[in-house]
């Protein structure tokens, strides 16, 4: 464990160094090259940010309007059927758009329901095999121009759909007895 600990603690600097290294090996300017690379940065981030408030205002109308809850109840009778929580709707549709938005959510459920919990095992699986679909999508494809998605949304939805379909039953086993 000691040995894993120590090559994570040296990847980092490492890797650096061999950039760096094979940089002025082939002869490159490596400091303009890092400064290029940092204005392109910047530039991709003031061209993003518009997008990126955008996401977070809806996100966080939404959550402090209670319109998740609300959807969440009325959602109920459905989610029964289909053995999912009706209580992991609201962070089911947040995660979707924004992560850091989901993981308050997850919080929220964790102080509530408690982390060992049906809910909190749900919850914490759900974060780790759904993405940011709408964000990802969003950023991603208007950094790199992309104008035809062709089927990238109903994939990630499909994938979506799988992970949180294996979260519930992840849950569902984790928190048997025994």
């Amino acid at each position: 464990m000691r040995v894993l600990l120590y090559l994570s603690e040296i990847l980092v600097p490492f890797l650096i160094f061999y950039v760096v290294a094979r940089g002025l090996e082939a002869g490159r300017p490596v400091y303009e090259d890092f400064i290029k690379g940092a204005e392109e940065g910047f530039r991709t981030v003031i061209k993003i940010m518009p997008t990126l408030v955008g996401l977070m205002t809806a996100v966080g109308v939404l959550r402090a309007s209670g319109f998740l809850e609300f959807l969440a109840e009325i959602l109920a009778p459905v989610t029964k059927l289909l053995h999912f929580p009706a209580e992991l709707v609201p962070l089911t549709l947040v995660r979707m758009f924004s992560a850091s938005a989901a993981t308050g959510l997850a919080l929220d459920l964790f102080k509530e329901y408690g982390t060992d919990s049906y809910l909190g095992l749900v919850a914490s699986i759900l974060m780790g095999c759904t993405e940011t679909i709408f964000y990802t999508m969003s950023i991603y494809f208007m950094t790199a121009g992309v104008k035809k998605t062709r089927y990238t949304l109903p994939g990630a939805l499909l994938a979506t759909a799988v992970g949180i379909g294996v979260s519930v039953w992840l849950g569902g086993q984790m928190a048997l007895p025994g």
